[in-house]
């Protein structure tokens, strides 16, 4: 795994919108309705599309140099590149919602204390599996 990807996206200005594509990573298909926008969402969507595929085990293609980009009369070319630590990290971060069944008569009793649930449960489960304090990378 590398730390950092670029690819070229292209850009298809059209009447509705801004369509993205990048040649190299089928499937990474965002849009929107601006350029800076386009370009936002272009990082976004190429480092979330990557992680999946490192999750899945999945080769990490070459980049095609822009020289081989083939554009069509709406279309532009920009160079999108994203640092993966830090996309790693949102995504193994990100709060998950969790449905549990607790006895009423505890639940009222930790309610009265203002008890914040969430934080509890955080804190029972790291020290149940032995983990410090500090987030998963």
């Amino acid at each position: 795994m590398k730390d950092t990807y670029s690819y070229i996206a292209i850009l298809d200005f059209a009447e509705d919108g801004i369509s993205i594509e990048f040649p190299d990573l089928p499937g990474c298909l965002p849009c929107a309705q601006t350029q800076e926008e386009a370009l936002r969402n272009a990082e976004e969507a190429m480092g979330l599309h990557i992680y999946g595929m490192e999750a899945d085990g999945e080769e990490i293609p070459e980049s095609t140099p822009i020289s081989k980009i083939h554009l069509e009369k709406n279309q532009v070319p920009a160079l999108i590149s994203v640092y993966m630590p830090l996309v790693r990290q949102q995504v193994k971060n990100v709060s998950v919602k969790k449905t549990l069944t607790i006895p009423a008569w505890l639940n009222s009793a930790a309610e009265r204390k203002n008890v914040n649930f969430s934080q509890v449960l955080q804190s029972a489960l790291k020290q149940t599996l032995g983990l410090d304090d500090q987030p998963r990378v």
